[in-house]
């Protein structure tokens, strides 16, 4: 059985015994636990959780904050905390918090978040750009001083796996930074106009980025 709280879904686990009464809490797993008597029916079970909204409400909410990890996590510009939940099967954002099943599902599932968003974004600017370009092909790596990398030798462009954290128009701008560099390879004036043609507010994601 399920039941809605908060829009959000919980499992409820009913344990019928010979009572006359019918108490409710909330597991550690964030499972509402029913126990009750044998001639409890469903409708009554429902009625009675929500006229007791509020106290599960208050339960949930202290089970979690006892499942938040002490770090946090910034994902396209914002932060959020890192609340572990077994009931979860995958990433999901609520509020200012991240439910993950566990610390490395998050790890893995932001690897994963890096392959597809960064490879979309590169795919569109490079069908953008009007003039006739090489397709280098697209690395991930996190670097400390760099944000982006063009590499004519290997053809490679490699992109900073910490933009992630960031606005995604930085990453936007990286990307068109890069593929700018494919008709000028410096910081010329003649490079500069590339990539306004491309990414006119760059001086906001540079900003960000503190480039």
């Amino acid at each position: 059985m399920k039941y809605i709280l908060n829009g959000r879904e919980y499992a409820v686990e009913i344990v019928r015994k010979n009572n006359k009464n019918t108490y409710v809490r909330v597991k550690d797993d964030l499972t509402i636990y029913v126990t009750t008597s044998y001639f409890a029916t469903k409708g009554q079970i429902i009625e009675l959780l929500d006229q007791n909204n509020k106290f599960l409400i208050k339960s949930v909410n202290k089970k979690e904050k006892e499942e938040v990890d002490p770090n946090r996590i910034s994902y396209l510009g914002n932060s959020y905390y890192i609340t572990i939940s077994r009931l979860m099967e995958n990433v999901e954002f609520i509020g200012s918090k991240v439910f993950t099943p566990s610390r490395e599902f998050l790890d893995k599932w932001c690897e994963q978040r890096i392959k597809k968003l960064f490879s979309e974004r590169y795919e569109l600017y490079y069908n953008k750009f009007e003039e006739k370009i090489p397709h280098y092909k697209l690395k991930f790596r996190n670097m400390k001083t760099r944000w982006g990398v063009c590499n004519q030798k290997s053809e490679t462009i490699t992109l900073n796996t910490r933009l992630l954290e960031y606005d995604p128009c930085c990453l936007d701008y990286v990307i068109v930074h890069e593929l700018s560099h494919l008709l000028e390879f410096n910081h010329s004036k003649e490079f500069w106009s590339v990539v306004e043609k491309y990414y006119p507010n760059y001086k906001i994601a540079r900003k960000i980025l503190k480039y």
